[in-house]
């Protein structure tokens, strides 16, 4: 019964990561989009576009905009909501939108009637659009770029996974993984979350040992491009 007991994988009972402005590690790597989240309203432009490589934290920054202005997501086929509004459109570069909505809520907020912000891999003259019009607008726009995380983010964003769950990660662990992790912010989620149920189920602190397995099996299954 207890060696049975032993083997049972533990459930995933973690925190969900809060996407608040007040849990944003901030480093040179987002400093300055950071930066225009907390100068809203204060904007030189009502339309903002957040640009960054995937797992830059573009999400992160627009769900801690949406919590510091109350903005709502971009429903597609709704009516333009009443000013003054704030709207957050995400992956406007990869999501089918209907550019005559999306031409409808630009145009409203360069009227003055509202804010919005939206998240792209691409900057706006790279946008496949065939509304001249939305392009125009958006290459306007105020152009917010995120790099791709550098090591300061990813520890402090690692740090505070994981004493979010309650785990210790001594600087030696840190930079374990800092040099073999996958160097995105959905990558160092992943890492804890999996650190986190490795130590549960093997009833241990963290270890380097149990780092290295855990970070060769998700090496294996998301393998690097050569």
């Amino acid at each position: 019964m207890t060696q049975a007991r032993a083997q049972q994988l533990p459930l995933d009972l973690g925190s969900r990561p809060s996407l608040a402005r007040d849990d944003l590690v901030v480093s040179e790597a987002n400093a300055f989009a950071v930066g225009a989240v907390d100068a809203w309203p204060e904007w030189p432009h009502p339309v903002v576009m957040v640009v960054g490589p995937k797992g830059s934290g573009k999400t992160h920054l627009a769900c801690a905009w949406q919590d510091q202005s109350g903005a709502a997501p971009f429903l597609p086929g709704e009516a333009l909501p009443e000013p003054p509004f704030g709207v957050v459109i995400e992956d406007v570069d990869r999501l089918p939108y209907a550019e005559e909505d999306l031409f409808a809520l630009v145009n409203a907020a360069r009227l003055g009637n509202g804010f919005v912000m939206l998240t792209s891999r691409v900057r706006p003259a790279a946008l496949r659009l065939r509304t001249p019009d939305l392009l125009s607008r958006l290459r306007a726009a105020t152009v917010l770029e995120m790099t791709a995380p550098d090591d300061d983010l990813l520890v402090g964003v690692l740090m505070k996974l994981a004493a979010d769950r309650q785990l210790e990660l001594d600087p030696r662990l840190l930079d374990f993984a800092l040099r073999r992790m996958d160097r995105s912010l959905d990558g160092a989620a992943e890492l804890v979350r999996r650190l986190d149920l490795a130590t549960l189920a093997a009833r241990e602190r963290p270890s380097r040992p149990l780092l290295k397995r855990v970070l060769d099996e998700m090496s294996v299954e998301s393998p690097r491009p050569s």
